[in-house]
């Protein structure tokens, strides 16, 4: 008997996922079509003996977690419940308040995951490892370069036995290459002395949505061929890896001419959309839409001849005719198996680094203009261009 601990945190942190959570909390945000905690339960739901999935946080039971709860239950046959921390616990601190409900069942081992990483989840090969030479706990590490690794707890390893030798959360200077992922294995005797371990806050580190989008939306290539859209005659041109909700409208097919300052040009009036785009429910698009490496949220329209790259847009918004709504990307190239991620802060000697683009909900960007490298927080209709701003 298996069980999984994901571990949601609450309202009060993740506060550089802002303003995207201001409208929903951060384990519910779609990631490739569908809540991002999804993820982790389907794959903690796919290994074999799981017998319970157990959510900790600090976030209110609100209706949206509540129907989504109610919802995955039904869809992966598993007991799926929320136990909610009466303050924020930390991650050890969390697994040990609630370690009655975790051993209930005596269960043989505990998987416990990170709300916020995006991986390909191993567990299955975890658990082999385990059992195959037993250890109180098992956490699954990855390589990153000197820099990156100062933003995360870093592992020091005997290199014949893979043993750790040493831990240091986020350090002032190098230490290993060897990040920890936030995902772990633990023995049931190693909820004792866990209280006094790992007490730190998981919601520090820094999630880049794209790129969780751009993972998950690979991965449905193996696990959930149906969800990724095919190019069809009539339809929108479907480059790579693209989810589209079946409520999106999307503009059919069209070629036409273009006259006078484009005279002699085709213009192809298709939307062309990907590699790696994620359009959710309600979703409008129009002719002649550029759509790549993005997320267009539920009820947002992107009307004709828009173009959103490194992007994404907001619940509810609206994008003009002829804008240009665009980050600079900063994710790793796709074609490198062993590429990492920078994780810096969001300034850097008082200016907005680059980065991706992101409006939030309800935001109106009128036609021809140009939003480059900014963030847009909620309700914001705007009258012009900017620029590596964040727009109040």
């Amino acid at each position: 008997m298996l069980k999984a601990v994901i571990l949601i945190g609450g309202p009060q942190k993740g506060t550089r996922f802002r303003p995207l959570s201001f409208e929903v909390p951060k384990p519910l945000f779609p990631v490739a079509g569908v809540p991002m905690i999804q993820h982790h339960i389907e794959a903690c739901a796919q290994v074999p003996g799981m017998q319970e999935i157990l959510l900790i946080g600090f976030y209110q039971p609100d209706e949206p977690l509540t129907r989504f709860l109610e919802a995955a239950q039904q869809e992966f046959n598993l007991p799926i419940r929320y136990l909610q921390e009466f303050a924020p616990l930390g991650t050890g601190g969390g697994l040990y308040h609630f370690r009655d409900q975790i051993l209930a069942g005596s269960p043989e081992a505990f998987f416990v995951l990170n709300a916020d990483v995006c991986s390909d989840f191993p567990l299955s090969a975890m658990l082999d490892v385990h059992r195959h030479q037993p250890h109180p706990f098992l956490l699954l590490g990855t390589t990153a370069n000197r820099t990156q690794s100062l933003n995360y707890g870093c592992i020091v390893e005997n290199p014949q036995t893979h043993e750790v030798l040493h831990y240091v959360e986020k350090p002032s200077t190098f230490v290993s290459d060897i990040i920890n992922c936030g995902i772990y294995l633990f023995s049931p005797e190693a909820l004792k002395p866990l209280r006094d371990v790992f007490q730190r806050n998981q919601q520090d580190r820094q999630l880049s949505a794209l790129y969780a989008s751009r993972l998950y939306l690979s991965q449905y290539q193996l696990t959930h061929p149906e969800r990724l859209a095919k190019h069809t005659p009539g339809g929108p041109r479907i480059r790579g890896n693209v989810y589209i909700h079946p409520t999106a409208k999307v503009a059919p097919s069209a070629v036409g001419t273009g006259l006078g300052a484009l005279q002699g040009l085709w213009l192809c009036c298709s939307p062309q959309l990907g590699p790696n785009v994620s359009i959710g429910e309600g979703v409008t698009i129009g002719e002649g839409v550029r759509l790549r490496e993005s997320i267009v949220l539920h009820g947002a329209t992107l009307q004709e001849h828009t173009c959103v790259l490194h992007s994404i847009v907001g619940w509810g918004s609206t994008v003009g005719r002829w804008a240009r709504v665009e980050g600079t990307p900063n994710d790793p190239n796709p074609n490198d198996p062993r590429a990492h991620m920078d994780s810096e802060s969001l300034f850097k000697d008082g200016k907005l680094l680059p980065a991706i683009t992101i409006l939030g909900c309800r935001v109106r960007i009128p036609a021809e203009v140009l939003i480059l490298n900014s963030i847009v927080l909620p309700h914001k209709e705007l009258s012009r261009s900017f620029t590596n701003q964040i727009i109040l």
